[in-house]
């Protein structure tokens, strides 16, 4: 491990996390005692509707109502006709069931409501294991962090995930990626942190082409979602940069797909950030068992099928002005210093998809 054991600081968050196969719909109910909730809203985006009902379904008299109007990046109408949904029903507990966006609005809910939220994901986003909350209003992503939209429950079912769209197992799958790479060279990285960072990285590039070619890989899919899971954790337990901001914008402001620009902006963000992360690149060297960490990124998506340029994204060129405008607007962690004309150059690869710079002088 090349973090020093020595200075460091890192808080173990009270998560409960079950996984195991069929557990989406056995685990509810258990984990709704546990909890001593007894009227639960079920939330969902419409095409998670029938296997959230199923959940609905599976509490019995528990569920006090099941609301399928979750939408991408978290629009603030629809995150406020939730919380008065919830309060309608007279709820004492929020379930999640889906990906981002559904456990995006169950956060919403929480945060306003101060309910518990328990999270049954069915992508490799991540968001189930942070306290960071994201919400869209007039055109700009706000998030923020707060304990109290962290699901006290979250419930792995790797069945749950045979439904996934190959597309969307793949960007999803290197969305959870991003969270990882960025832990390893985050301010408040920890040795703990690093170890499920790697892990998690070495994990879900050993699935993501397997399960393109047998989407049905059970055995896949449980590695992937206990890659999701480690990398998830990465990023609940530190400070996001530049890849981040980057993907907030471009969704938040210019209606970019979440997943799909994880995927197309991870290769230059990294090789931006590579030549003042040392640490961060020997780890994923190790992971990915190449010199060339963002091209290796870059070629597997391609490989893979997945989108590689954000003007397929629907991104015009001529918004990445403004783009990179607002990425550079506020300060944040990063390792290496961002300049506006540092991004405009990144967005200008990005969106025509060449090949990201490499970091092979980095030792």
């Amino acid at each position: 491990m090349s973090l020093s054991p020595t200075d460091f600081s890192y808080d173990s968050p009270p998560v409960r996390v079950v996984f195991r196969p069929g557990a989406a719909l056995t685990a509810p109910p258990e984990e709704a005692e546990r909890l001593g909730l007894r009227r639960l809203l079920v939330v969902s985006g419409s095409r998670g509707e029938s296997t959230a009902r199923a959940v609905a379904d599976s509490l019995g008299d528990r569920c006090a109502g099941l609301h399928t109007d979750a939408r991408m990046h978290v629009p603030v109408e629809i995150a406020v006709r939730a919380v008065e949904v919830a309060r309608e029903v007279r709820a004492d507990g929020i379930v999640a069931v889906g990906g981002g966006s559904s456990i995006g609005l169950g956060k919403a809910i929480a945060l306003d409501t101060g309910l518990p939220l328990i999270a049954i994901p069915s992508t490799y986003s991540g968001s189930e294991m942070t306290p960071v909350w994201g919400r869209t209003e007039d055109g700009v992503k706000h998030t923020g962090r707060d304990p109290v939209v962290r699901p006290r429950s979250v419930v792995y079912d790797p069945r749950l995930t045979l439904s996934l769209p190959v597309a969307l197992t793949v960007t999803s799958g290197i969305n959870a990626l991003a969270h990882a790479v960025e832990a390893l060279y985050a301010p408040d990285t920890s040795p703990l942190v690093g170890l499920m960072a790697e892990d998690g990285v070495r994990a879900m590039t050993r699935a993501l082409p397997r399960l393109a070619a047998d989407p049905e890989d059970i055995d896949a899919r449980s590695q992937a979602l206990y890659a999701a899971w480690l990398c998830g954790t990465c990023l609940g337990a530190t400070t996001m940069g530049l890849h981040h901001k980057l993907c907030h914008v471009l969704g938040g402001s210019f209606g970019l797909p979440h997943a799909e620009t994880h995927t197309v902006v991870l290769p230059y963000a990294l090789a931006h950030n590579a030549p003042a992360a040392p640490q961060a690149l020997t780890a994923l060297r190790r992971a990915l068992g190449t010199q060339d960490v963002p091209h290796a990124l870059w070629e597997l998506a391609g490989r893979l099928g997945a989108p590689r340029t954000l003007a397929e994204l629907g991104l015009g060129e001529q918004d990445l002005a403004a783009a990179a405008e607002q990425v550079t607007g506020r300060p944040y962690a990063n390792p290496r210093p961002v300049t506006t004309q540092e991004v405009l150059e990144l967005l200008r690869a990005a969106h025509q998809g060449r090949e990201p710079g490499t970091a092979a002088t980095v030792s």
